[in-house]
Order: C-alpha cells, then sequence, then structure tokens
C-alpha cells in the first residue's frame, strides 16, 4: 500500500506519541509508524514516580498507552508495522516498511529510541528466554522466590534490581567497577532492600547452561583474576542502550556512538525536514519527561518547516 503524509513518525516511545500528539493538533495528521516494540523502553519500568502530574507512581505502559490514545484523539494515524529502509536524501522522504507498505512524507520525525546492550558471550543470544532477560518488568515473575544475578552498575541495571527485589528471594548485582553510575536517589532505594547485594569490581565471564537452561554464572574480579562460580537460574543483562540508528546511516549526521545529530538547541537534523528526537539523539538524560519534551518539541519544529515550505 502506498500513502503520503505530511508528517511521518518512526517510534512509539514518549518521544513518538508526544510529536504525534502535538502534530495532530497542529492540524498536520501525523502517521506514527510504531516499530517493534510497542510504547518504546519505558514499557519496562514498572513504578514511574518522578513524571510532572502524578503523585503515586504509575506504570510505564499505562503511561505511554495514554499517549497513544490521547494521539488518536487528536487525529494522529497508528500503523503498527517498522520501516526497515528510508531514503532521506529525495523528496517526498520514503520510508519503506517491513510489511511493505511505501510511505512518503513532507517531514520526519525520527523517535525510534535505543535497544539493549549484549554482553556478546557465545550462548547469550541462545539462552535468551531461557534464564537470560533483558527485561525485569517483562520476566520477573518467571523467578519468583528465586536467586538471580543482574549485569550492569547506571540507572537500567538498578531498576532492574530494584523490580527482581520483589519478586525474587535474593538479587545480586555484577559490576565491573566499586560504585554505582546510577542517580543518588535509586542507588538509596537499592540499598535499602535487604535482598539486594553487589559483587564489585567483577564481570561475567560466562553463563553456564545445563538441559537449554541457565544454571550458573562465572564471575571474574577484574582486580585479583579470581573466577567464581555461583548457582542460578536467572540473569538479567542491563548494561546501556544502543540508539536504533542502523537505517540511517548514510542518510543523515550520526555520531560515533550512533545517535543522530541534531543543531544546537533543536530537534532539526542537517536534512531539512527532518527531526529527531528522545534517547535517538540524547545519549545523557534517559527521562521519559525529557523525552516526551523532545517529540514536543520536533512536531513543532516540523510545523514551523512545514509552514515556510508552502
Amino acid at each position: 500500500m502506498n500513502r503520503h503524509h505530511e508528517v511521518v513518525i518512526i517510534g512509539s516511545g514518549p518521544a513518538g506519541y508526544s510529536a504525534g500528539i502535538y502534530a495532530a493538533r497542529n492540524g498536520n495528521k501525523p502517521l506514527i509508524i510504531t516499530g517493534m516494540e510497542f510504547g518504546g523502553q519505558i514499557t519496562k519500568s514498572f513504578d514511574l514516580e518522578n513524571y510532572p502530574g502524578f503523585t503515586e507512581k504509575i506504570d510505564g505502559l499505562y503511561l505511554t498507552e495514554q499517549m497513544r490514545k490521547q494521539a488518536e484523539i487528536f487525529g494522529a494515524e497508528i500503523l503498527a508495522d517498522t520501516v526497515v529502509e528510508a531514503d532521506l536524501k529525495n523528496r517526498p522522504f520514503t520510508l519503506k516498511t517491513e510489511n511493505g507498505d511505501v510511505v512518503t512524507a513532507d517531514a520526519v520525525i525520527i523517535a525510534t529510541g535505543a535497544s539493549c546492550r549484549t554482553l556478546g558471550l557465545s550462548n547469550e543470544k541462545a539462552l535468551t528466554g531461557h534464564g537470560v532477560s533483558y527485561c525485569a518488568t517483562c520476566d520477573g515473575f518467571f523467578f519468583r522466590d528465586k536467586e538471580v544475578f543482574v549485569v550492569g552498575g547506571g540507572n537500567t541495571a538498578v531498576y532492574e534490581a530494584l523490580h527482581l527485589s520483589t519478586v525474587c528471594k535474593k538479587v545480586t548485582v555484577i559490576h565491573r567497577r566499586d560504585h554505582f553510575t546510577a542517580e543518588n536517589i535509586n542507588q538509596k532505594h537499592f540499598f535499602d532492600m535487604s535482598n539486594c547485594s553487589v559483587i564489585w569490581n567483577s564481570t561475567l565471564e560466562e553463563i553456564v547452561e545445563k538441559d537449554g537452561k541457565v544454571s550458573a554464572v562465572k564471575v571474574k574480579n577484574v582486580q585479583t583474576g579470581d573466577v567464581t562460580e555461583y548457582a542460578t537460574e536467572g540473569v538479567f543483562i542491563a548494561i546501556g542502550n544502543k540508539p536504533n540508528t542502523d537505517i540511517f546511516a548514510g542518510q543523515i549526521k550520526l555520531d560515533d556512538a550512533g545517535y543522530i545529530q541534531t543543531k544546537p538547541n533543536l530537534c532539526a537534523t542537517e536534512v531539512e525536514g527532518v527531526f529527531a528526537a528522545g534517547d535517538v539523539k540524547n545519549p545523557h538524560f534517559k527521562q521519559v519527561v525529557i523525552a516526551a519534551a523532545s517529540g514536543a518539541q520536533a512536531a513543532m519544529e516540523a510545523t514551523e518547516y512545514l509552514l515556510s515550505n508552502k
């Protein structure tokens, strides 16, 4: 199916839906192409407590569902598909989806977010879903009353550990440094949990499997070189994210880490009519409110661009 829209938004996290809300209210009749991860990474957060306007903790999935409904109320169209090819060098811009749709647009807002990084261990991929996980909210239930390990030391790892602490018997974090890089408030919550502990200055060297499932982990102390084996059925990898920008390589300017580069204090890229919002352009502040604000700004910039080119 071929279709044309004034504004096409790629991604369905807080940045994408916020862009959809603003673009729709501006009368641009946007199309939001959701991608495979509906709602983005925030759907994995079980207790948002710092999003403005809510005095009680809220669930990330609930928040993005409300954003989607709000965008639809104002006139945004939702396409549950994934963009697999983009031509941002010719106008109108052309996007091809996994299901075979060809979408053209006068303006494109990229809000594809970022994906979880892997450790690259030999059997990590094969054991994913069989004891290895990247989402505590998704899989924590399967490890109820069991002892599990989390790899990482930033906000992602601490969030994962906190969620797991509510369902697991014990949660042990493996971190290569002697301190966390997570926000202080998150660290406080972690250390207040009696069933959470840390193995400092260490890396996960090997995931031991038995009968196709995780049975243990081998942990190496980076200072002494000693390797210790711990029995476990669950390993949660939480070592950060990689921006989802592979299909845009060669189309727009990316930095060395793959994040989209935009003009100072703007969402506009060096390609007129193409904008970036949320985590896909922001390697530092992984906050929902910042992503949402970025999406709103991108939509407003897109509207100004369209008006100036009529």
